[in-house]
């Protein structure tokens, strides 16, 4: 199932994302995110700011969560790589309040999943989706110029989660906690998943991402967390490929932010792990090259109806998300299943021979009156240029 905006709810999405407000004392700097449609969102959770020009070499531009901070020295490191960062609403955070590297609050990190009683007392319930309203409410109360992030857990996508507690199986939570946020995001991590319904299966990704589009009515930024490590799984690590799967899955079912998850906690803990992994490291640099080189065509408005797949294979469905931009129709899919396919794509209303380039693989393919077939492996990405 695709996920399609009118314009005006783009224009919305990009003026929530930016949370563009009036000057602010800093000689006129802008709260929040900067509004161009050259800049997407391109994040690493709860990383050391010493790295941040390591991070900015991969194509990193926002550091979500700060390890006991705000601090004057972690702000002055994100600084210096050109970094912004969205933290939590504490006193160090507010004592900084006023310097713009700052973009956004946060709430506590999942508080859907259920929440520890304390060192061997168990866990009790999640936290109430009224408490985050509430909580939102406040910060924005506090500091009503920054966005506030959201981030989900794995409920988000599958409804089996038994880290939910009381209220697994319960995804009617969700639409109310969504309420409390000005974006929200969401983990599911299939590559390295330790249960059988889950592991392997990409698809989570999109359907997560899906779900929260759906929740929110499509009227606020939904971002993505995508695996990049063995995070708990000592014997597996998501591929270059399907890292990029996942991160052009997400976009393609409405992502307007990616957050890379990079510790390593199995066979050993290491923060940076992903730093610590050189052929994740280049891949997670490619695809956000590639990301921030197509973010104007990401940001356009989404076309409706313009393009329709057929797979060879019904059981790995093709899903696209086609937009228009400087007199070319650009499409993007991804197969949502493991396995080999054919997607025959048609676009509505063209004519006469179609030639189509393949972004970022050196190949054209041609057709006939809008019809091009291409082949998929499984979770395969492929991005097309029709046009000028």
């Amino acid at each position: 199932m695709r996920i399609r905006f009118a314009p005006s709810r783009v224009a919305v999405l990009i003026a929530l994302l930016a949370n563009q407000v009036s000057p602010a004392a800093d000689g006129g700097a802008k709260r929040g995110l900067p509004a161009e449609d050259s800049f997407f969102p391109l994040a690493v959770w709860l990383q050391s700011p010493r790295n941040a020009e390591r991070y900015k070499g991969l194509g990193i531009n926002v550091y979500v969560a700060l390890w006991r901070g705000p601090t004057d020295d972690q702000l002055d490191q994100l600084d210096k790589a050109g970094m912004y960062a969205i933290c939590v609403q504490n006193s160090r955070g507010l004592e900084h309040r006023d310097r713009k590297t700052i973009a956004g609050w946060m709430h506590n990190d999942e508080p859907d999943n259920a929440q520890s009683l304390g060192r061997g007392k168990g866990y009790g319930p999640p936290v109430a989706p009224e408490k985050i309203v509430d909580d939102y409410r406040r910060m924005k109360a506090t500091d009503p110029d920054r966005p506030v992030l959201l981030n989900l857990g794995q409920g988000v996508a599958w409804d089996g989660w038994y880290g939910r507690g009381v209220r697994s199986r319960h995804p009617e939570d969700y639409p109310k906690y969504v309420q409390g946020c000005d974006i929200v995001s969401f983990d599911i991590y299939p590559a390295v998943h330790d249960r059988e319904e889950v592991s392997g299966k990409l698809w989570y990704v999109g359907y997560g991402v899906q779900r929260l589009v759906e929740w929110t009515e499509g009227k606020k930024p939904v971002w993505a967390c995508i695996e990049t490590t063995h995070v708990d799984a000592p014997d597996k690590l998501p591929t270059p490929a399907q890292i990029r799967s996942e991160v052009w899955m997400a976009i393609i079912h409405g992502a307007s932010g990616i957050i890379y998850f990079c510790h390593d906690f199995k066979p050993q803990p290491i923060e940076a792990g992903l730093l610590a992994h050189e052929e994740n490291a280049r891949a997670v640099k490619e695809v956000n090259a590639q990301v921030r080189e197509l973010a104007p065509v990401i940001h356009s408005p989404t076309v409706k109806d313009a393009v329709t797949v057929t797979s060879s294979d019904g059981e790995v469905p093709i899903a696209t998300l086609c937009k228009r931009r400087g007199g070319s129709t650009y499409v993007f899919a991804v197969s949502m299943r493991e396995g080999p396919t054919t997607g025959t794509f048609t676009l509505a209303g063209a004519k006469g021979e179609t030639g189509v380039e393949v972004i970022g693989e050196n190949r054209r393919l041609s057709g006939a009156d809008g019809k091009f077939d291409d082949r998929f492996d499984g979770y395969g990405v492929h991005l097309y240029r029709i046009g000028p």
